[in-house]
């Protein structure tokens, strides 16, 4: 049977439908990945936080009221996954260098993938690392997932305002921080 939104899978799950639970996982883990990823750095912690996130979504499914997006839901869930890594590293993602290139070409999973890309992933992780949990999480959630201030508001309590304030902070940061390289 072909589910057509995340509120009939959510129903069909609810009553015991393997196969929404899958739709459900298949439809958001590759952003989940990609999310945690580019907040923790680290592709195995990034593996890990996506089960977590879904073990919570599957625990706590006849809780969701549905008086919110699933996604944004979803992505707090995974947001505080990631805040608590994060705070339980206590270090800046990169800082280890755990990520190397077949870890990026991994994360990637596109064979076509060529290593121009994959350094081209190295040098973003590492100029998000740069920023604080805050900015890199409001960069996140507006250029990678495409949400609008309004939308990042409603997933993380912050006005819109404070959203795009932490946005443009954020943009000017990793400006600075491509330009001081290249500086003659």
């Amino acid at each position: 049977m072909l589910f057509d939104n995340d509120e009939r899978l959510i129903s069909k799950a609810l009553d015991g439908s393997e196969k929404a639970w899958v739709k459900l996982v298949k439809r958001y883990e590759k952003r989940i990945y990609n999310y945690s990823l580019r907040m923790t750095g680290a592709t195995d912690e990034a593996m890990d936080i996506v089960q977590e996130v879904f073990l919570a979504v599957f625990r706590n499914l006849p809780n969701y009221r549905g008086d919110g997006v699933f996604p944004a839901w979803l992505f707090r869930i995974a947001s505080n996954r990631c805040t608590d890594y994060l705070r339980r590293k206590n270090t800046n993602p990169l800082e280890n260098k755990s990520l190397t290139d077949t870890d990026t070409l991994r994360s990637n999973k596109m064979a076509d993938e060529d290593l121009h890309r994959s350094q081209e992933n190295r040098e973003l992780l590492k100029l998000l690392s740069a920023l604080s949990t805050e900015h890199r999480q409001v960069i996140e959630l507006k250029l990678f997932q495409n949400m609008t201030f309004d939308e990042i508001e409603g997933y993380t309590g912050l006005s819109a305002n404070t959203a795009k304030t932490r946005f443009y902070a954020a943009l000017q940061k990793l400006r600075n921080l491509v330009e001081v390289p290249y500086a003659v």
